[in-house]
């Protein structure tokens, strides 16, 4: 979009370095004829001919009109590598380009959707003009940037330097053309001079708007330089000349032709002026007083129709608008159709300048975007839903078996609209891809990533009414003083409310009851009571030993040897094997029970790799238990991507005979990875044992708990150390009856803490009543790890049970840890984490766990491989805990 300003203009230039302009055109004191001169008279910088002739600049393809020497322009920029290059261009000292305008194409009048990208140097006109860039502007929320050009010169295109975008060009800057009057040539170029001035006022008499322009470009022309004069009469020309037409004007060398040319143009103004005129005349004569409103419009509207011009690209949009109005049909609700025919209406009578009407056009936009009543056709195919959660993920089958329970609900409902599910577990466990994994099985559209207000937006996106929109990390929500999320989130999310739901941007109602909402999290804790009151939970426990290997195996090492060029993806002949083995079994196994497709049969060595490239399951074991213990994957995969990425660096050194790094070098014959060669792959190893203490007893005072985190179970230490003061003058003793808590521990913990203390007093003196140990000596509690975080009741008793271990002298056995929450009565209470904290126990070597009684049912649900070998006691009461732990000889 081009617009002229034709006003005396001031540089609007930020730089300091270049004073403000003065007015472009001051009249000269030479001439009787000072009335009809104009000169071009630089004040401060280098103008016109003074402007430096640069052969190499940048090019920028104009849409609608040339520009003429002289005129400061206006021109929106909608390519983003050309927006970076003139704001680059614009920070330089003096910022010049050459503007060429753009060829016809087919279909003519059309509007080009990115006018600065051209394809082929044949698009542009030879001839164009020297710029220099006034104002830079650029709105950061936009797309878009303004540039102010200011014309020097022409030029004419050499060669194109690069295609771009950004366009480079090579040009030849034309020399001052000076006309030198000729005795046979003269009369007819003041003949045409008086002839172009003549019309110029007729114009102005007839037309108000030209009139008004005029006055606002206080620039005088001078009769004798056929040149501006003919430059002049074609920048004012604003109906009267096609793109064609004002390009021959520029692009004229003889005086004589260049103002025939433009008086061609001034006399198809006229024309247009008188045209104009009757039809005002016609208008005004039926007017009414509720059409007065559309003069304009329809005056706009006869002018085209009497001209047989084609429509603008208004027009166009309006059309396009009601074409996608229609498709919608009656699915539109009245409310919101009833909006849309009444911008449409504002949106015809809105001029293309007007600040309002790209607000309007943008609302329209996306009004029009949002697919109202447009569904994706679901899928609830059971079988089908099976074999894409066991391709993407291996275990889980309690998580599966849940999904598999809501697809089959919706499969007999017929939708599964009011469900908000929220994957909850450890970081790493496959929340994120099981949600791409249930939008797939129902054939839907996934948006990720979604937050408040930009509900619409995701809509917009996928084009359909019934997506899965995936809020990650909902637990990580945060409020502050732009307000709370979490309380917009209860709009949107609630079934209840959301069939009408209302974009602050939109302010039309909007069903999103269709949408299926996957929301995930690491801690349950964090999220709004109200918010997760309205969510169906589905837990994710993370992954044992034997699981982790697997997926690494089956697709974790596939996956990684893929990105890194050593595997390619079979041959499509035998893929379609595979897929049609898959449908074998959808047939003869509808449950879906029994497919085990994993992405490991998908894939071969890639050319070139040797046949013997490989990790070894004893290797991925050794990753699983000395490097990556948490309870996702996330961790076990870089370090699998750590090995292959050294493995294509020693390929790629060996196949060219590089020389590598002796850090970098392959030091085993095998290109397989297995124990003996990890750690030249991935260092070494980061943990040792979850076990301080391998063998015999515990020192005293020092327990073995079992925890519960967001990055799964954890097995830690609770430790106690008694401080004895000697005793006063008096001698009596000093301290005791003293706790010190330490290890970052949470509130929860520190009470749990100060219970634990109170509860072992009490036990201490059923247990020996003539112990005095609390009494004379000050408690020092710590839990290892004091970086890390922790928080949570649930090491209550394992805290009681250091405490008595120190006091009475007894130790604890190393083989044992324990978990559950201490009431001050001794009672001993449920905790959460079973699985988590018994898959921690197994890690760290534990034959024997302390459960709460109220847990049972909890641990009766886990895997039987999990419990092997693991001997567990149920205690409802502390005395159990304590038979257990301390009633034992070692």
């Amino acid at each position: 979009m081009i617009a002229a300003s034709f006003m005396a203009v001031r540089s609007a230039r930020r730089r300091p370095r270049v004073a403000p302009l003065p007015r472009w055109f001051s009249s000269s004191s030479s001439s009787s004829s000072d009335d009809n001169k104009v000169v071009v008279v630089p004040e401060k910088i280098p103008f016109g001919e003074a402007a430096p002739r640069m052969p190499h600049t940048l090019g920028l393809p104009l849409q609608t009109r040339p520009i003429f020497p002289g005129l400061i322009t206006s021109i929106t920029l909608t390519d983003p590598p050309t927006i970076q290059a003139m704001e680059e261009l614009w920070n330089q000292d003096r910022a010049f380009l050459s503007c060429f305008l753009r060829r016809p194409t087919e279909g003519h009048g059309t509007v080009v959707e990115v006018p600065e990208i051209i394809t082929d140097p044949l698009e542009l006109y030879e001839t164009g003009t020297l710029a220099e860039i006034q104002r830079f502007h650029k709105v950061e929320e936009e797309t878009t940037a303004t540039l102010t050009l200011l014309a020097h010169r022409r030029v004419d295109l050499l060669s194109i330097d690069e295609l771009g975008p950004p366009l480079r060009v090579n040009v030849k800057h034309w020399p001052r053309l000076e006309y030198a009057p000729q005795p046979d040539q003269d009369i007819t170029i003041r003949a045409l001079s008086n002839e172009i001035i003549s019309t110029i006022r007729q114009i102005a008499q007839m037309n108000p708007l030209f009139r008004e322009s005029l006055n606002l470009f206080p620039m005088r022309f001078d009769a004798n330089d056929p040149f501006k004069l003919a430059d002049f009469a074609a920048s004012i020309s604003a109906s009267g000349g096609a793109s064609a037409d004002l390009q021959a004007v520029l692009a004229e060398r003889d005086p004589e032709q260049r103002l025939h040319l433009a008086l061609v143009l001034l006399n198809r103004e006229l024309s247009v002026s008188q045209l104009q005129k009757e039809i005002n005349q016609k208008v005004e004569e039926k007017m009414t007083e509720t059409q007065r409103k559309y003069f304009l419009m329809e005056q706009l509207k006869s002018i085209k129709k009497e001209l047989g011009m084609e429509r603008d690209d208004k027009d166009a949009l309006i059309e396009k608008y009601q074409k996608k109005l229609e498709e919608y049909g009656d699915k539109v609700p009245k409310e919101v159709n009833d909006v849309i025919q009444a911008e449409m209406e504002k949106f015809s009578t809105l001029e293309k300048n007007s600040p309002e009407y790209q607000v309007t056009r943008s609302y329209l936009d996306w009004l029009l975007g949002v697919p109202w009543g447009v569904m994706s056709e679901e899928n609830f195919d059971l079988a089908k839903a099976r074999r894409v959660l066991d391709q993407d993920h291996y275990g889980l089958e309690d998580v599966k078996d849940a999904i598999l329970q809501f697809i089959a609900i919706g499969k007999l409902k017929g939708t599964v609209e009011g469900k908000i599910l929220c994957l909850a577990g450890p970081p790493g466990t496959g929340k994120t891809s099981i949600g791409k994994s249930i939008a797939q099985a129902l054939n839907r559209e996934t948006y990720i990533g979604a937050m408040p207000g930009k509900v619409i937006q995701s809509l917009k996106t996928v084009g359909t009414s019934n997506p899965v929109i995936l809020i990650d990390e909902i637990d990580k929500l945060g409020s502050g003083f732009r307000g709370d999320p979490a309380s917009a989130l209860l709009e949107v999310l609630d079934p209840s409310q959301n069939s009408t739901f209302r974009d602050h941007f939109l302010d039309v109602p909007v069903d999103i009851s269709q949408v299926l909402f996957l929301c995930t999290a690491n801690e349950l804790d964090r999220i709004p009571g109200p918010l997760l009151d309205r969510m169906e939970i589905i837990r994710l426990p993370g992954y044992d030993f034997p699981e982790k290997v697997t997926i690494a195996e089956n697709y974790l090492v596939p996956k990684s040897f893929k990105e890194s060029g050593l595997m390619v993806e079979k041959e499509s002949e035998t893929i379609d094997e595979l897929h049609s083995e898959e449908k074998k079994m959808d047939d003869s196994d509808p449950d879906g029970a029994n497919i085990k497709t994993t992405p490991l049969e998908k894939y071969v060595h890639a050319p070139g790799i040797p046949e013997g490239v490989a990790i070894s399951r004893e290797a991925i074991q050794s990753l699983v238990r000395w490097y990556a213990r948490e309870a996702g994957v996330r961790n076990l995969a870089k370090y699998i991507d750590r090995i292959t990425r050294k493995l294509a660096l020693q390929i790629v050194a060996e196949q060219e005979g590089a020389v590598l790094r002796e850090k970098s070098k392959r030091k085993s014959d095998s290109w397989t990875i297995d124990e003996s060669n990890l750690v030249d792959y991935v260092g070494k190893q980061i943990f040792t044992s979850d076990r301080l203490y391998q063998d015999g007893p515990l020192p005293n005072g020092i327990v073995m708990g079992l925890a519960y985190t967001s990055m799964g179970g954890s097995a830690l230490y609770i430790e106690t150390q008694g401080i004895q003061r000697a005793p006063d003058a008096e001698g009596k003793p000093r301290g005791g009856g003293h706790v010190k808590v330490t290890g970052q521990l949470g509130d929860v913990m520190k009470e749990s803490a100060d219970i634990a203390y109170t509860v072992a007093r009490a036990r201490l003196h059923e247990i020996d009543p003539a112990n005095s140990y609390f009494d004379t000596a000050d408690i020092h509690l710590h839990v290892p790890e004091g970086a890390t975080p922790k928080d949570g009741p649930s090491a209550g008793i394992t805290m009681v049970t250091s405490l008595l271990s120190l006091a009475t002298g007894k130790p604890v056995r190393n083989d044992l840890a324990m978990t559950g929450e201490i009431s001050l009565t001794g009672k001993v209470l449920p905790v959460g984490g079973i699985r988590e904290k018994i898959m921690a126990a197994r890690r760290a070597g534990i034959t024997c766990v302390i459960l709460p009684q109220a847990n049972q049912r909890d641990f009766d649900e886990i895997p039987e491989y999990l419990k092997e070998g693991l001997h567990v006691e149920y205690a409802d009461d502390y005395q159990k805990v304590y038979d257990v732990a301390l009633a034992w000889t070692p």
